[in-house]
């Protein structure tokens, strides 16, 4: 194979992977639209925000909300500022670094966050199976359930620890 045909061959993976990417946050983005008034990034952005934990490095700063829901550091401020607006998330102050500011979901954000979970969930299942069924994008639909059980896996053998 030739260097230009292995780049060819990356590209055509890289195209595919975008094109699946597309397809399914469409589909997750139209049902969380229709039963929560939510989209993807926002939904994402209370999926990032609730994995956080009190304590010492249990909070995100806003360029490390960013970089969690790969968005530029105006377009989170503006994602968090409308979030805000709604009572899903609210801001303030590090208290060691008066500079930084910290996001924490509240309990109307973790409730609708509860309520969404299903939609995306099931969202994401449809479009799944719905993209094995196209040949040329199958392969990846197993990447991304190979990946998913990998990670399954690993979160049970974390979980057992022998006495």
């Amino acid at each position: 194979m030739t260097a230009d045909a292995a780049l060819t061959g990356l590209a055509d993976g890289w195209y595919a992977l975008s094109v699946l990417h597309a397809r399914i946050e469409a589909h997750i983005e139209r049902a969380l639209q229709a039963g929560h008034e939510l989209s993807v990034r926002e939904y994402s952005l209370l999926v990032v925000l609730s994995r956080q934990h009190d304590g010492q490095g249990g909070h995100l700063r806003m360029n490390q909300v960013a970089d969690a829901v790969a968005l530029s550091q105006s377009a989170t401020t503006r994602l968090v500022t409308r979030l805000e607006d709604r009572g899903l998330l609210q801001r303030y102050l590090c208290p060691d670094d008066r500079r930084g500011i910290y996001t924490d979901v509240t309990a109307s954000g973790l409730r609708l966050l509860d309520q969404a979970r299903p939609t995306h969930d099931e969202s994401l299942s449809g479009a799944l199976r719905q993209a094995a069924a196209d040949p040329e994008l199958s392969a990846l639909v197993a990447a991304v359930e190979a990946l998913n059980a990998s990670s399954v896996h690993g979160a049970r053998t974390r979980e057992y620890r022998p006495g």
